[in-house]
């Protein structure tokens, strides 16, 4: 596998792999987990070749949040990748992606609001707007990303299809289905940063939704279902729940109750560390 930092020798790489078949990328920030192995294994399947990124995308940060302390581990993740058989490791400085005086940025209305969309404001600008130059970058036949983050790859979608990023009635971004912990915990960067303590208080996290979710299947009203999943995860050791929500899987639009599209949406804070995780309900 080969690693490139500068955006003149990526394109002299892509190059071959371009002449030779398919390319697939799998965008990534980093410190790589079985959720992230498991997209590269879905692209390998795809695709003649793999492409990963790596790229701590400050744009996609707000203030206060943990853009210094995002586990950075280079060497070790470019060794997971090569395993996986990638072909190249696209790893960009900020510098090299957003050249001095960058002022361009891409919104997604709709799918990009409520949800992480409202309570990280501008996180959803920074991730189309990235994801858009790794595609100018790379010039993929097709991407790959985890359905844990459900909502970005919505917005990212609708990015695609709006601006002919991909060929014209070709699917080709694809979710990855979320890949959990022995408990349910979907896994995620994020979960290193949780004590031993704190990381047995997770596992409320997806048990909780589960007990929403046949609650309402049984036809509990919704909001109630709702209520107790946030008093349970209350009770057992998260200090605060930014939102549980049921919206439309396609449109991310609210939803009243299931609608046979419904997933539900929840992202809840234990410690300084903001878990997300969502599932389908109907």
């Amino acid at each position: 596998m080969e690693t490139i930092t500068k955006l003149t020798d990526l394109r002299t790489a892509l190059a071959p792999l371009q002449a030779h078949g398919t390319v697939a990328l799998v965008p990534t920030m980093g410190a790589l987990h079985e959720g992230h192995l498991t997209l590269v294994r879905a692209a390998r399947k795809a695709a003649d070749s793999v492409v990963a990124s790596i790229f701590v995308n400050p744009r996609q940060f707000g203030a206060g949040e943990d853009l210094d302390a995002y586990p950075r581990q280079l060497e070790r993740d470019a060794a997971a990748l090569d395993a996986e058989g990638v072909s190249l490791l696209w790893a960009p400085q900020p510098d090299e992606v957003y050249a001095a005086g960058y002022a361009t940025n891409i919104s997604v209305s709709g799918v990009s609001e409520g949800l992480c969309g409202a309570d990280r404001p501008g996180h959803f600008d920074g991730v189309a707007t990235v994801v858009c130059k790794l595609f100018n970058q790379v010039s993929p036949d097709m991407a790959f990303f985890g359905e844990k983050d459900w909502q970005q790859l919505a917005v990212i979608r609708r990015m695609a299809r709006d601006l002919d990023l991909t060929r014209p009635h070709v699917d080709a971004i694809h979710g990855v289905p979320i890949v959990r912990e022995a408990d349910g915990l979907a896994m995620s960067s994020r979960n290193a940063y949780l004590s031993p303590e704190q990381r047995s208080e997770a596992a409320a996290l997806p048990r909780a939704m589960r007990d929403a979710i046949a609650a309402i299947r049984d036809g509990a009203d919704a909001p109630r279902a709702l209520g107790n999943l946030h008093d349970t995860l209350l009770a057992s050791g998260f200090t605060r729940v930014d939102y549980a929500e049921l919206r439309d899987a396609n449109s991310i639009a609210p939803l009243e109750g299931d609608n046979g599209n419904a997933r539900l949406f929840v992202a809840a804070r234990i410690g300084g560390t903001r878990l997300i995780d969502n599932m389908a309900v109907g």
